[in-house]
């Protein structure tokens, strides 16, 4: 499960991306270093989980993503979907609230980025925390993970 967000990244400023932006918050997001939208679009992922809106928690993914699980490799953001979909709801997310940590953030080329972190899940009587690697891919203006693996 993708599981991780809330990063200090002052140490890395990647790649600036050069998209052709609809409005100044969309420009904005398109120039700015790849650490900065990489997390703005991890912290938007976490909301969308938070408020129990399954589609936003999702759209960090691109279409043909991977996700590792334990017991074998999900391909495409439906099947991820569908996988998480169970414990999405109007109230939230019934396996408690998602958060992260940023640990290391490496740019692999101007395109491709991995993102180390640690998630944490908060519910009401108990949590759970563990280890996400993501990589990342620039597409169509905006950074897309590509291959989740979470443990």
């Amino acid at each position: 499960m993708m599981r991780a967000i809330l990063m200090p990244l002052a140490a890395l400023a990647l790649i600036t991306a050069g998209a052709t932006p609809t409005s100044s918050r969309a420009q904005a997001a398109a120039q700015a270093p790849a650490s900065v939208a990489i997390r703005h679009a991890m912290e938007a992922s976490a909301a969308g989980w938070n408020a129990g809106d399954l589609a936003r928690f999702v759209a960090i993914y691109a279409d043909d993503a991977l996700f590792v699980t334990p017991k074998g490799v999900l391909r495409g953001k439906s099947v991820i979907s569908a996988r998480y979909a169970p414990s999405f709801s109007a109230g939230g997310n019934s396996r408690g609230r998602l958060g992260f940590t940023f640990l290391e953030m490496r740019g692999i080329d101007p395109t491709h980025a991995v993102l180390i972190a640690r998630w944490t899940l908060t519910g009401a009587t108990s949590s759970e925390t563990g280890m996400t690697t993501l990589v990342f891919e620039r597409r169509d203006g905006a950074w897309k993970i590509i291959t989740d693996h979470s443990s």
